[in-house]
């Protein structure tokens, strides 16, 4: 008889080794650091009343050179007076309509404008809602700020909830055509949940005032 003959071993071949795309080092480390982005130079190719355009060659903190369009602006307030002496539980919003050239319809938004130059921010939301509704409030809480589109915009937008409030006569500026609108909470968050209210400042300082308030934060 044939002699038997042992099956082969069977020889494992090496896992293929899966190559890992991994951050430079300057990414890393710029992360890691803060570090911020070196201005090479900065030229200024638009200058309006309300804001400023400038072309700004940069290395940013990944090292990386790179030219940055940007609208410089000196910043917003955004004030969502609240009226909680009908009903506390579901308490007036302030909110107010008018005619936005840069979307091309008529938007429903909380009241808001820019802080001047030098104006503290607090000052500026008094003032604006008194101009724009003629309201007045005894107690002011910043509720939050954020930048308003980074990615080309520099500007801070900080929310105030205004409470205890008083009515009075608007002072609107020449070319301001608002209709101030007053509304329940939750007729409010019921617009937002049916994709009416298209303003984004809105949008975030109702859904947080609200979640604040459910969460007795307020």
């Amino acid at each position: 008889m044939p002699a038997k003959t042992k099956n082969p071993k069977k020889v494992k071949t090496p896992n293929t080794v899966k190559s890992r795309t991994t951050q430079s080092a300057p990414t890393r480390s710029a992360l890691r650091t803060g570090a911020k982005t070196r201005v090479l130079s900065s030229k200024v190719v638009f200058k309006g009343k309300v804001f400023s355009v400038f072309r700004d060659d940069v290395i940013e903190p990944s090292g990386v050179e790179n030219v940055r369009e940007v609208i410089r602006h000196n910043g917003s307030v955004v004030i969502l007076a609240v009226d909680e002496s009908r009903n506390p539980a579901d308490p007036d919003i302030i909110l107010e309509k008018q005619y936005r050239h840069a979307a091309g319809q008529f938007l429903l938004e909380l009241p808001a404008g820019r802080v001047e130059p030098g104006e503290a921010t607090l000052a500026a939301a008094k003032r604006e809602m008194i101009e724009e509704t003629g309201y007045r409030a005894k107690r002011w809480t910043l509720l939050t700020k954020y930048f308003a589109s980074p990615g080309f915009l520099g500007e801070w937008m900080q929310i105030y909830l205004a409470r205890d409030i008083r009515d009075g006569e608007a002072q609107p500026e020449a070319d301001e055509q608002i209709e101030v609108v007053r509304m329940p909470l939750s007729e409010a968050l019921a617009l937002v949940s049916a994709n009416k209210i298209h303003d984004g400042k809105t949008l975030i300082g109702l859904m947080l005032y609200d979640r604040l308030r459910r969460e007795k934060r307020l």
